[in-house]
């Protein structure tokens, strides 16, 4: 037996994976977001660029398909907003703030786990050329009803944070340098990497002995400028004015190096360790890393599909899941009958009924049981008889009634 690639899963069922999309997409083009799509396949050099050489994930998880030029490196994408922003900058300008959705698999290779695969989904979205910080505050607000009225999920948490500008963080290095200096023996060794290559990112270690440390060290919030305290204090005034609860966790930093000023998460307990479901942020300067000679702030974020389908499975009766079309069984008593069968199935298929085919049985009896197990609502029997009378036999499967029809007026009754 072969099965499938560790950190892969199959989805027998995806009535709740495509629920979490098309409700997602319905929410978000009332907010006026289109939807786009973008390559699986992307250069190695735009996760270099975007996300860090120093970060986790173009460090040792990214799935890189090796080539003999190395210039001409390419990869799986282990995330979206880069995508989006590269698309944006290929195509020219756009109307301002451009307003997209892009949902698909990502790859990484991290250690599976409950929530955690090495092909995962994402429901991303990205207002690019939005500089007000209130376009933070209502798409967070829009997430949250989504979450709340679309998914009907009550345990949960948003935790967000201000990172500042690049001047608030040079600001904070020296500081949290000399502190991480004074308990350098205590760090982890992978904190004690981080401390040379990216300091910001010692806050997303998840050793516990280094977050107990953590909790004393000098935040960031705390060393904001003028300008990025007044939008750190509008972000907060403004979610408040929208009804959006929220924890403001200091620590939080978010694991890319492209984020800055507002990072968030929606976490749930429901998750066991990886509770992260929806997470994002600002990335005013994703533009020039790529190598665009104007800046274009923007606001982002992902939903894990596997995740919030896995938060939903114990809910599936509160959900306005999409009903299944009813199942019309065509049941040919023998082969003799196998050809009025087709033709019955075809005219239906044709008129817009769902059909299924049972011609694998050795009686009519398992025939009917396999139709009572596909939960066909209509059993079409066709014997002998039917063929010489030019009628069918129709069986409402939950009440047992049935019903000789003339076979030309077989459609528009079981349209009735």
């Amino acid at each position: 037996m072969i099965g499938p690639v560790r950190g892969t899963h199959d989805w027998l069922d995806t009535s709740l994976f495509n629920f979490v999309i098309a409700t997602a997409a319905h929410h978000f083009k009332r907010a006026n977001f289109s939807e786009i799509k973008t390559p699986v396949l992307e250069p190695t050099e735009l996760f270099k660029r975007s996300l860090g050489l120093h970060t986790d994930v173009v460090s040792k998880e990214m799935f890189t398909i090796a080539s003999h030029d190395e210039s001409d490196s390419i990869c799986l994408r282990p995330e979206a907003t880069a995508s989006v922003m590269r698309a944006f900058l290929a195509a020219g300008q756009q109307s301002l703030p451009w307003k997209v959705f892009v949902h698909g698999p990502m790859f990484r290779h991290e250690r599976p786990q409950k929530g955690r695969f090495r092909e995962f989904h994402q429901f991303n979205l990205e207002l690019i050329g939005a500089e007000s910080i209130a376009h933070d505050a209502f798409t967070l607000a829009l997430f949250e009803q989504l979450f709340s009225q679309q998914f009907k999920l009550d345990s949960y948490a948003l935790l967000i944070n201000f990172l500042g500008c690049a001047d608030d963080r040079a600001q904070l290095r020296p500081k949290l340098n000399a502190f991480l200096d004074m308990h350098f023996d205590t760090l982890c060794a992978t904190c004690k990497v981080r401390k040379e290559k990216n300091v910001m990112r010692i806050f997303d270690c998840k050793n516990e002995q280094c977050k107990s440390l953590y909790q004393t060290a000098p935040y960031i919030t705390d060393h904001l400028c003028v300008s990025c305290e007044k939008e750190w204090h509008e972000l907060k005034v403004q979610l408040e004015i929208l009804a959006v609860s929220y924890t403001h966790t200091p620590s939080l930093v978010r694991g890319l190096d492209y984020y800055d000023k507002t990072v968030f998460e929606f976490v749930s307990s429901a998750l066991g360790s990886q509770n992260a479901f929806c997470s994002g942020g600002r990335y005013n300067a994703l533009a020039t890393m790529l190598g665009s000679k104007t800046d274009y702030p923007s606001f982002g974020a992902a939903i894990g599909i596997d995740r919030v389908a896995l938060m939903l499975e114990p809910l599936r009766a509160k959900l306005a899941l999409p009903q299944p079309a009813a199942i019309h069984a065509i049941i040919p008593l023998s082969s003799a009958q196998h050809h009025l069968a087709l033709l019955i199935a075809d005219l239906l298929f044709d008129a817009g009924l769902t059909v299924e085919l049972i011609v694998d049985g050795d009686s009519i009896k398992s025939m009917m049981r396999k139709a009572n197990k596909i939960g066909a609502q209509y059993a079409i029997i066709i014997g002998p008889d039917e063929v010489e009378a030019g009628t069918v036999s129709v069986k409402t499967m939950m009440t047992g009634i049935e019903e000789k029809v003339v076979q030309r007026d077989l459609v528009s009754f079981l349209k009735k």
